[in-house]
């Protein structure tokens, strides 16, 4: 059995900063579950790129209020707390911050940890 606080990751190699985001990783690729789970904080007043085209994701507001728009119909999808929305077909889209907004995010296939976005939103595919 696996026992992660949230304390023992903040300021590790597992608390990544992205300018508009906080990501601290605490299931990864190499803890074997299939899967990556991140706390993630996004920060008011910000607009992320964001197009997984490697990774499902599936995120779970618990604090804060947003919005996401999908890119391929300019859909406005209001997120706020106890929401959860999922990127079943690695839909590129725009996340805005309304205020700081409290995310913890479900990877499927899992990151290994220091992944940020490249130009285009994605993340890079593991292939080990």
């Amino acid at each position: 059995m696996k026992v992660v606080k949230l304390t023992d990751i903040i300021g590790t190699e597992q608390d990544i900063e992205g300018g508009n985001w906080n990501s601290r990783r605490l299931i990864l690729k190499k803890d074997g579950m299939g899967y990556s789970v991140h706390d993630t904080i996004i920060r008011a007043g910000t607009e992320t790129h964001i197009w997984y085209q490697n990774h499902l994701e599936a995120v779970y507001c618990i604090e804060g209020e947003g919005e996401v728009v999908t890119l391929k119909d300019n859909k406005v999808h209001p997120i706020s707390k106890d929401t959860l929305y999922a990127l079943d077909e690695h839909d590129e889209h725009l996340l805005r911050a309304k205020t700081d907004m409290r995310m913890v995010c479900v990877f499927n296939p899992p990151i290994t940890g220091r992944e940020v976005h490249d130009e285009n939103g994605v993340y890079p595919v593991d292939e080990d």
